[in-house]
């Protein structure tokens, strides 16, 4: 790669061969041509062609979570930078590493327009540099052509490194084209060793010691330091029950013992009653986000303190009560190796509370995951949290699936019971409508066009429908399935609750209208099924994982399910409207009943709904 005598756009394409990275995901423009020309020339890496520019990012996310392995969009000038945007975004929230590189105008007119603060430069180009500066962990444009392996190389590592997240490179079009006559520049890795606090681990090892009602709280950053393997041996050191976040769902089989479930807004009823009453809380990896914590932040778990890991210090400064929290500032990784060497020396050290574990067991036998009265089918549809409860025991061994937001997200995220080996993806952070295609697309090719199930709505579908033809021209095995709720079931709640049902623009009264799903399929050639009840889904789901093509199968359900069990709001004796803490999930609890599980005081606003 030193050659004195060649093309800056060959030099990416033999980067990508110097690392591996074998699938792209691109859509050409005059300003990416040379590079899209390279790639075809060296013939090592695969573009793989996508109908919108935020797909590209989706993918690239979704084949990382799958491969490990980088991924790369390749994109062009104006409106095309402006469209990948929202994926990075996505890639940013969720901690996803990925390299956007994008063609930008000739870099005369770049230089022009810029210093007379020009809206546009030359044809259709916009500094999209300094737009994405604050949603990327580096973002470059190179200015200079024998800069091009420092800058790439800088990339790679600045996008995998610490708390990962996505990284920019934008290549004006006569850079691209530059023939490299000097030395190359070549980045050199600088890798900080994460030093250990004596004190802080101490303080941790007393807390544990110390506590009755411990919990973990396992997260996604377990998953991106490569330490799933770790937690087996972590947990048969210190027996606590623990909880999932939803980025960490297949963290560790469901049927684990000590897996109560996963907390939250949308979480189980017993998972939030027993983190509720816990008094110490280890969480790893976790954002402890709102969704995860409630709106009221001193009412999240008032009892107890929090053990909180994270590698980044400004997710620990979020927090208005620090007293209540020991921040451990370190890689999982190294955090879970600290506590196995610890509590792994002998049996003694062995922490086991059988009392705290069997007010676990007996809350979760008093409110299953799944809950009779609320998830009960209605007005003769198939209700989506059995449904997904009832696929789950008929997933394949070793599955990924890839879900849209909406029922697809709560629904999915909520009820399913994965397996060894079986894996669900998302977007937890920004949540946006869309990513179910894109993300099974990146995710099958991660698989070398492996079988993705890719759980989406009537809604979401719309916002990346184009990436039907994606699957149709690589003939992908993804099975799409398309909760059919008329509309935007979730806004509907929302007007329910804030304008007496007051719909707008929610459904196909309202003007937001989906298209015919069979038609749809036969379109885009793909084998079309309609599940309408649980005859349908015992024939049909077997036929449809037996299927070795791309499926569309539509479900049927009321376009007015409830979300349940969830933190809603609710009226106190006073006839104001409160958000009660997290333990209180609506459907609200007969007050006798809610006591009878708690072992701290109930809250005051739950004394006086």
């Amino acid at each position: 790669m030193q050659n004195e005598n060649i093309k800056v756009s060959d030099l990416i394409a033999l980067f990508l061969k110097e690392k591996k990275i074998k699938i792209v995901f691109g859509i050409i423009g005059s300003a990416n041509s040379h590079i899209f020309d390279s790639i075809k020339k060296l013939n090592y890496t695969k573009i793989i062609c996508m109908h919108h520019e935020q797909s590209l990012t989706m993918a690239m996310q979704t084949y990382y979570r799958v491969t490990k392995k980088i991924g790369v969009a390749l994109v062009t000038a104006g409106g095309a930078s402006a469209n990948a945007i929202t994926g990075v975004i996505s890639a940013w929230a969720d901690s996803m590493p990925g390299i956007v590189i994008s063609g930008q105008e000739n870099l005369k007119y770049v230089k022009k327009y810029k210093k007379n603060n020009s809206r546009m430069w030359g044809i259709q180009g916009f500094d999209s540099v300094d737009m994405v500066k604050k949603i990327t962990k580096y973002s470059k444009r190179l200015t200079k052509p024998e800069n091009i392996l420092f800058e790439l190389n800088h990339c790679f590592h600045e996008s995998l490194s610490l708390r990962p997240g996505p990284v920019w490179l934008d290549i004006p079009i006569d850079i691209q084209g530059a023939v490299v006559k000097k030395k190359l520049k070549r980045f050199k890795t600088k890798i900080k060793k994460q030093k250990k606090n004596i004190n802080i681990e101490n303080k941790i090892k007393k807390l544990i010691i110390n506590a009755k009602r411990p919990v973990f709280w396992f997260g996604n950053g377990i998953k991106i330091s490569n330490c799933k393997k770790l937690i087996p041996k972590l947990l048969k050191n210190l027996q606590f029950p623990f909880f999932l976040s939803w980025a960490a769902i297949d963290l560790i089989n469901s049927d684990h013992k000590l897996n109560y479930g996963r907390p939250g807004v949308y979480g189980n009823r017993a998972s939030n009653i027993i983190l509720q009453n816990s008094d110490l809380i280890i969480s790893i990896g976790t954002r402890l986000s709102i969704p995860m914590m409630g709106y009221v932040e001193k009412e999240f778990a008032r009892n107890s303190k929090i053990i909180y890991v994270d590698i980044d210090k400004t997710e620990y400064s979020k927090f208005d009560n620090k007293n209540k929290f020991l921040f451990y500032n370190n890689d999982a990784k190294n955090f879970i190796n600290f506590l196995s060497k610890e509590f792994g020396k002998s049996k003694k050290k062995k922490i086991i509370h059988k009392d705290w574990l069997n007010y676990c067991k007996k809350t979760l036998n008093n409110f299953p995951h799944l809950e009779q009265l609320t998830h009960d089918d209605t007005k003769g549809y198939i209700n989506s949290y059995k449904f997904i409860h009832k696929f789950s025991n008929i997933l394949k061994k070793k599955t990924c699936i890839v879900t849209d937001m909406g029922t697809a997200l709560l629904s999915g995220h909520q009820k399913i019971s994965l397996k060894k080996d079986q894996i669900i993806m998302t977007s937890t952070g920004l949540g946006e409508m869309g990513y179910g295609l894109p993300g099974a697309i990146g995710a099958s090719f991660g698989l070398n066009k492996g079988e993705v199930i890719c759980l989406n709505c009537d809604g979401g579908i719309m916002m990346n429908l184009q990436e039907l033809q994606t699957i149709d021209e690589y003939n992908l095995p993804i099975k799409t399935f398309i909760f059919n709720n008329d509309g935007y079931l979730m806004i509907k709640h929302t007007q329910k609750n804030l304008f007496n049902g007051n719909y707008v623009a929610v459904n196909k009264e309202t003007n937001i209208s989906c298209p015919n799903l069979k038609k749809l399929a036969s379109t885009f050639n793909m084998k079309y099924y309609l599940i309408k009840n649980w005859t349908d889904f015992k024939t049909k789901t077997k036929k449809i994982l037996l299927s070795k093509k791309p499926v569309i199968c539509e479900v049927l359900m009321d376009p007015e399910q409830y979300f349940h069990p969830k933190l809603g709001t609710a009226i106190n004796k006073n006839g104001k409207i409160v958000s009660p803490p997290l333990e209180d999930l609506s459907p609200l609890l007969n007050r006798a009943d809610l006591k009878k599980n708690m072992l701290v005081p109930i809250h005051k606003k739950s004394k006086e709904i």
